[in-house]
């Protein structure tokens, strides 16, 4: 494995609402490695992209391994302009809750070595959404058998 590009997106229905991530890992051949997603429950639309982000980076260490993430060259990509701008460093956090998700990621992407952030269009992104729209479908659809 020589570099991974690495999708993500989070989701909410309604801003706060019930909300989903997806993460998409790619090798360097643009095949899918690995695909997730999760129902997170209520919460903001920029929650739900930290939280996926927070995702990307612990499942990318349980894959790789602590060494392997020191070198790998791994690009992850968003379509959340403010997420990729903060973990950049060229936006504030002022929001407390968004502030601890930026503190646990920024902790968490210290490890790697080689990590670029990349913003993208929704386009570039739609498989990423997909899996967030999937489990939320999921969600609903388990809602509404109980």
């Amino acid at each position: 494995m020589n570099k991974v590009t690495i999708y993500t997106d989070g989701g909410a229905r309604g801003n706060p609402g019930p909300a989903a991530l997806g993460v998409l890992f790619l090798g360097e051949k643009g095949q899918i490695l690995k695909e997730y997603s999760q129902y997170l429950g209520e919460k903001t639309n920029n929650e739900a992209e930290y939280l996926a982000l927070i995702f990307a980076l612990k499942k990318a260490k349980a894959l790789f391994g602590k060494e392997k993430i020191e070198s790998l060259p791994i690009d992850l990509k968003s379509d959340s302009e403010l997420l990729i701008r903060q973990m950049k460093g060229e936006y504030k956090i002022k929001t407390p809750a968004i502030q601890n998700l930026f503190l646990e990621a920024w902790n968490l992407k210290i490890e790697f070595k080689n990590l670029k952030f990349y913003s993208v269009s929704r386009e570039e992104n739609k498989r990423a959404d997909k899996l967030v729209n999937e489990a939320l479908d999921n969600q609903a659809e388990t809602q509404k058998l109980l």
